[in-house]
């Protein structure tokens, strides 16, 4: 009976066998059979391979990439943001080169350094009847963080600048050399006059240049107007000059593994059906050359009803405390690492904080846009950014990362994710602070 008993206890044991990131706990909706090695490996196959040509933005090569993720989120029974026609979140980008510009305030010629537009016009030309909103940036603000609101406001606005700001005014221009296309413009004007009538113009040079996000929706079932996101950069640095033979910067870990994790997780919860909240999976562009896509994103999201933010970024190799493990940028921000401790109590899977805070990776990633605006939008990483023998080189191919460990941190994501998805947890919010 004593060997029955026993033989009975392992076969039990074995039917409810452990499953969890360092097999500690079962998960849900066979997590296991959804979140595999083998379709890891194939995902990160396609998007590092040298057919993609190291998915430069502005090149015609980073549309294989979106298509190919765009092909994903349709199998995986995904929606169109918005209720747009397909999974590309399609904007463009306006490079302006200054030609000319001129105006006066009240009859008075104005110096030409003294006034700014940010605008997607070639010419531009405007005066008292032209209906735009008279703005004042004083002494003392943030001279840059003012500006880039007052861009973002979707209005036509003469902005006046006080003249405190002589010495910084000309770095202004920077705001306007890379746009997203923009029926609205915003005139800035050093001065200390609030001019009766006044007369400005510009000509500008202007390039359009296409990009496009890959996003797909999973609707929740009782928030329906609450989000959680779940995003990676799927752009990388494309083709240098060649090395031993080898010119395809493939991105394998920057950031395929990131853009591999958002297609899992979205297998996985469509598999689920458990998400009360809304869930977004967001593939950006764009982010090797100054995180467009994820500005352009957030643009289109109302920062308030968006509970959190899981950016994912390089986690296909081991980090500094090994396997099971990953860090969190940005972690004092929120509680939100202490609501993913929680979910993954009983597992083998740590989160930390960032233990690179010299290099302020919490503003260098797609997480940045939304963070700023409150929301706890946090990213995800095991790259060892102090020793990381092949970030941003020829090396990073497939072949460098371990397909195993980064299967686990997808998995422990999923887990420690639940809470927020059920709508039983939200991040506190963070604290806004000055564009840097």
């Amino acid at each position: 009976m004593k060997s029955l008993l026993i033989v009975s206890v392992l076969f039990f044991l074995l039917l409810t066998g452990c499953k969890t990131p360092g097999n500690s706990q079962s998960l849900p909706g066979d997590i296991d059979k959804v979140i595999t090695v083998s379709e890891v490996e194939r995902i990160e196959k396609v998007l590092a391979a040298d057919e993609m040509r190291g998915r430069r933005a502005f090149t015609p090569d980073i549309d294989r990439a979106a298509d190919f993720i765009a092909a994903e989120f349709k199998a995986a029974g995904l929606q169109p943001l918005h209720n747009s026609d397909g999974f590309r979140q399609e904007f463009a980008m306006v490079r302006t080169k200054h030609l000319s510009s001129a105006g006066n305030f009240d009859g008075v010629s104005l110096e030409a350094k003294n006034i700014i537009a940010v605008t997607s016009q070639a010419q531009l030309k405007i005066d008292q009847a032209s209906g735009y909103e008279k703005v004042f940036i004083k002494a003392g603000a943030n001279l840059q963080a003012e500006a880039r609101k007052l861009i973002r406001s979707n209005k036509n606005l003469l902005v006046l600048v006080d003249k405190s700001y002589a010495n910084s005014f000309g770095n202004l221009a920077r705001l306007k050399s890379s746009m997203f296309k923009s029926v609205y413009n915003v005139v800035f004007v050093l001065s200390d006059t609030d001019p009766a009538a006044y007369q400005v113009e510009f000509s500008h040079e202007i390039t359009e240049q296409k990009l496009a996000n890959v996003v797909g929706v999973l609707p929740g079932k009782s928030r329906k107007e609450e989000y959680v996101i779940f995003s990676g950069h799927y752009d990388h640095l494309g083709v240098g000059k060649p090395v031993n033979g080898d010119s395809i910067y493939n991105g394998a870990n920057d950031d395929a593994a990131g853009i591999t994790g958002v297609i899992m997780l979205a297998n996985y919860f469509k598999t689920v059906k458990d998400n009360e909240r809304t869930i977004v999976f967001a593939a950006f562009t764009a982010e090797e050359v100054g995180g467009f896509g994820s500005q352009y994103f957030s643009r289109q999201m109302n920062p308030d009803k968006v509970m959190a933010m899981f950016n994912i970024e390089m986690i296909g190799t081991e980090s500094k405390w090994g396997k099971n493990s990953a860090y969190i940028t940005g972690y004092e921000k929120t509680n939100m690492g202490e609501i993913l401790a929680k979910d993954l109590k009983g597992t083998a899977f740590t989160f930390y904080p960032d233990p690179y805070p010299q290099q302020q990776l919490f503003y260098r990633s797609d997480n940045a846009t939304l963070a700023r605006l409150g929301v706890p939008a946090h990213t995800i990483s095991t790259s060892k950014m102090d020793v990381e023998p092949h970030y941003h080189k020829l090396t990073d191919h497939i072949e460098t990362l371990d397909l195993v460990n980064m299967t686990e941190v997808i998995k422990a994501i999923a887990l420690s994710s639940k809470s927020i998805i059920a709508g039983k947890e939200t991040p506190i919010r963070v604290k806004v602070e000055e564009l840097r």
